[in-house]
């Protein structure tokens, strides 16, 4: 019987692969011929980054070299590119003229690295990467030194970057997202991933848009971003991902969506031809990764040689290849309404594992710094296996997991040798507590800190203390207190967390949350508006505001009312106006048709009911006549109230207005833990209220009186006095001052009258009161004022955030309880 005619098109991972399942189960079915563009034998694609990374040579990473094709009897015609298949004929046509029969056909031509349609983007110089001929131009590139830069922060690009710093190149990448990998990473692991590859010499650039690929002398030289950026280079390297090859489908009338469309037995819409890997779609999921390719070759295997086969999908898992970065994910990494998460992190080794939970299945999983359990997790989730019975156990592993299924956990705990260590930052077993336990009398985890010092440092094996407490002393234990912590996903409290970042110089919420040991992944509600201000605080200029992590007025710009209307407070600084600005709101109140007009307490007019999509209108009208927000949705200063003062009023000892108006004009702008209200008055009188704001002045004869810790809210609270200067130019400083200390050392949310009764007024005079603290503070408010001191309406005018009222951007509807 004469052998049926079998021609693959695409000599790759895919084509090959599936040729090999054939012969494994009928090796005398076909006469196998097979067409490849690239003029070389079958390799591993997925290892050309060990290639370009000169760890490894073209020939280690060959699967199929040409001895195999010959003891196979298969014909192959590499670096001829298949140009036609004519179904009528059922043959297909190769550049030079060759024409081959078939009687079975598989498509295998996997996928086209995308182009961004960027201006230069045909220069010399700029490459994907995608193959062999891809890896030798980025080798030779390379050689030269010089500068690297790769657009795109998923996989591929990783890859490519880390592999030109090994070659000596300075490599950048610059990446769209806010997270690298963020299909297949949470924020945390990014955060991690970014840490490590910048470890290994690679600098990674978030949320940059780019705009334009600069050449000079015919060749690239650089890449601009829309930001205005430039970023100079001698290579660019797009990878922006890939697009599926349906070029030579489509052509041939088969059905073409995303992928080649195929059914379960990776048949196309022509019966005789079938698809495979990444040119494929199957059920409307076209992928991208070798797990998928290798389930799709095994049912075509079967298929082809006659036996039962379907492909139903695949559950998909990332591991990251780069040297020395152990990456792992699957499934719902993120997690979503009805899971729960699990989490471990261990600041000290870079260890950082999350499960996702659902029902209680695993739903997804991702791990950096320690992916050995991936697969074991990965396994779990495609069995759908209910592991309820093993979650306390579930995230340190199988090997642990297994060996405690079905053990009580204090049974665990008592089964724990002695000389195991529970302390790894100080060194400390379980013998050692439960002897400073009896020996000492200890009831309560603070004296096993004191004595032992396990649990004092980081803090992670604090639940593993407390059970070693509770089987040593039963009923006599004592459950511990203290501080509390920020929000549910720590333990730590406020001035730890502050104390961290300054100490650690952490930079960004990830980093907190890793350092910390943060038990949420992404944290919540409570912590993350409260780390971005003390991110925000701690490094001015080089922490970016978190707009998403604000509460729903800061990112409005305006503050939400019951009927989902806005109100707008323009500033009016200590309370002045003019005619035109007057004028101005008034054309804006007529133009837009806003119902109410209201003069507010603090010397201001305040625009309510205002349409959302209003907003930005309002703001350019508001903003063309001068006038910019009063922040009186925000936790900031709000406004400074004053009186006339020694201009107008015949009791008046100083200028109050015009000292308000300077200390708006500075001082506005500035994020504080909660909001910030100020009062100038002129004379003891106290027209402007001073005595019930936050920060008071009270102009006298000999000077200015500097009160502090006021409310007129929830609570009604009068000032104390801190202090007394004799000049402006030291109220000014002072004020400052006081204001910067309280940034500096408040808990988010905090007013300045409960900070003032934490910390004590002689806390604060002490400051304020000697001449280098004081200058010392103010320089640094001064300082965080060069960035901080710009008008949130104009850059919403402006269109620099966009993103702030997409739907479909991480939304935070909350307000402080």
């Amino acid at each position: 019987m004469p052998k049926q005619r079998l021609v693959v098109i695409g000599n790759g991972m895919a084509g090959c692969r599936a040729v090999e399942e054939v012969l494994k189960r009928d090796p005398g079915r076909y006469e196998v011929t097979i067409f490849g563009a690239e003029p070389r034998v079958n390799y591993d694609r997925i290892m050309l980054s060990p290639v370009l990374a000169g760890e490894k040579t073209f020939e280690q990473i060959v699967i199929n070299d040409m001895a195999w094709y010959e003891a196979n009897g298969i014909t192959l015609h590499a670096g001829r590119a298949v140009t036609r298949i004519d179904r009528e004929a059922r043959t297909v046509e190769a550049e030079g003229g060759l024409s081959v029969p078939y009687d079975k056909l598989i498509l295998a031509v996997g996928s086209d690295p995308i182009r961004l349609p960027l201006p230069g983007a045909d220069l010399p110089g700029v490459v994907t990467f995608r193959d062999l001929d891809d890896v030798q131009a980025m080798t030779e590139a390379a050689g030269k030194g010089g500068r690297a830069v790769v657009i795109g922060g998923g996989l591929l690009g990783l890859e490519a970057a880390y592999g030109l710093s090994k070659r000596g190149m300075h490599a950048t990448v610059v990446h769209l997202m806010d997270v690298l990998m963020e299909r297949q990473l949470d924020e945390s692991a990014g955060y991690l991933l970014r840490e490590a590859l910048a470890e290994r010499g690679v600098e990674t650039l978030l949320e940059a848009h780019s705009e334009a690929i600069l050449g000079e002398d015919g060749r690239v030289s650089g890449l601009k971003l829309k930001d205005g950026r430039t970023i100079p280079c001698d290579l660019l390297v797009m990878a922006v991902g890939i697009r599926p090859n349906t070029r030579l489908a489509a052509d041939a009338g088969l059905n073409v969506a995303r992928g080649v469309v195929v059914d379960d037995q990776m048949r196309t819409s022509d019966e005789a031809i079938f698809a495979i890997g990444e040119c494929a779609e199957h059920r409307g999921i076209a992928y991208g990764l070798v797990a998928p390719i290798w389930e799709m070759c095994r049912t075509l295997g079967d298929v082809l040689t006659g036996k039962d086969g379907a492909y139903e999908g695949s559950m998909l898992q990332t591991r990251l290849k780069v040297s020395g970065v152990d990456v792992f994910s699957a499934g719902r990494y993120a997690g979503g309404p009805g899971c729960e998460d699990v989490v471990f992190r261990d600041a000290g080794r870079g260890v950082y594992k999350r499960v996702v939970l659902e029902n209680g299945k695993i739903a997804g999983a991702v791990l950096f710094g320690d992916a050995a359990d991936g697969g074991w997790y990965f396994d779990l989730m495609k069995r759908g296996e209910d592991v309820s019975d093993v979650r306390d156990t579930l995230i340190f592993g199988q090997q642990i997991t297994e060996a405690l299924r079905g053990v009580d956990p204090k049974a665990a705990v008592a089964a724990m040798p002695d000389s195991q260590e529970v302390c790894g930052c100080n060194g400390v077993c379980k013998g050692a507590i439960v002897e400073a336990i009896g020996e000492k009398s200890l009831t309560t985890l603070d004296g096993v800190r004191a004595h032992t010092k396990a649990s004092a440092s980081c803090g992670t094996c604090t639940p593993l203390v407390e059970k070693i407490l509770q089987l040593t002393l039963g009923d006599a234990f004592e459950a511990q207190t203290g501080p509390a912590a920020v929000c549910k996903c720590t333990h730590h409290g406020h001035d730890a967390v502050r104390k961290a970042i300054v100490e650690y110089e952490l930079k960004s919420m990830p980093a907190v949350m890793q350092a910390m040991e943060w038990t949420t992944p992404d944290g919540c509600s409570s912590c993350r508006p409260a780390l971005n201000y003390y991110l925000l605080c701690a490094w001015p200029g080089e922490y970016r505001d978190d707009k998403q992590s604000r509460f729903i007025n800061e990112r409005a710009h305006a503050n939400i009312q019951k009927d989902g209307t806005y109100s707008v407070v323009p500033r009016m600084w200590g309370g002045m106006t003019s005619a035109s600005e007057l004028r101005a709101i008034a054309d804006v109140v007529e133009k837009f048709d806003i119902p109410s007009v209201k003069v507010t307490g603090g010397q201001r007019i305040d625009l309510l009911g205002v349409k959302k999509d209003d907003l930005p209108a309002v703001w350019a009208d508001l903003n063309a006549a001068g006038m910019v927000s009063g922040h009186a949705y925000g936790k900031a200063l709000r406004t400074v109230k004053t009186c006339v003062g020694s201009d107008w009023c015949r009791f008046g000892t100083q200028d109050s207005t015009g000292l308000g108006v300077r200390l708006e004009k500075f001082m506005w702008g500035s994020w504080t833990p909660a909001k910030v209200k100020l009062g100038v008055s002129g004379c003891p009188r106290n027209c402007a209220e001073a005595t019930c704001k936050d920060i008071g002045v009270i102009c006298v004869d000999s000077g200015y009186e500097i009160h502090v810790g006021g409310a007129a809210g929830l609570h009604i609270r009068g000032t104390e006095l801190l202090t007394k200067v004799a000049s402006e130019e030291e109220a000014v400083w002072t004020i400052c001052a006081i204001t910067q200390l309280y940034r500096e050392e408040a808990w988010y949310l905090e007013r300045i009258y409960k900070w003032m009764d934490r910390v004590g007024l002689d806390h604060i005079r002490a400051a304020v009161e000697d001449p280098e603290r004081r200058k010392a503070l103010y320089d640094r408010f001064a300082y965080s004022q060069r960035f901080y001191r710009i008008d949130p309406w104009a850059e919403r005018v402006a269109g620099r955030h966009q993103d702030e009222f997409n739907p479909l951007s991480r939304r935070m509807e909350f307000e402080p309880a």
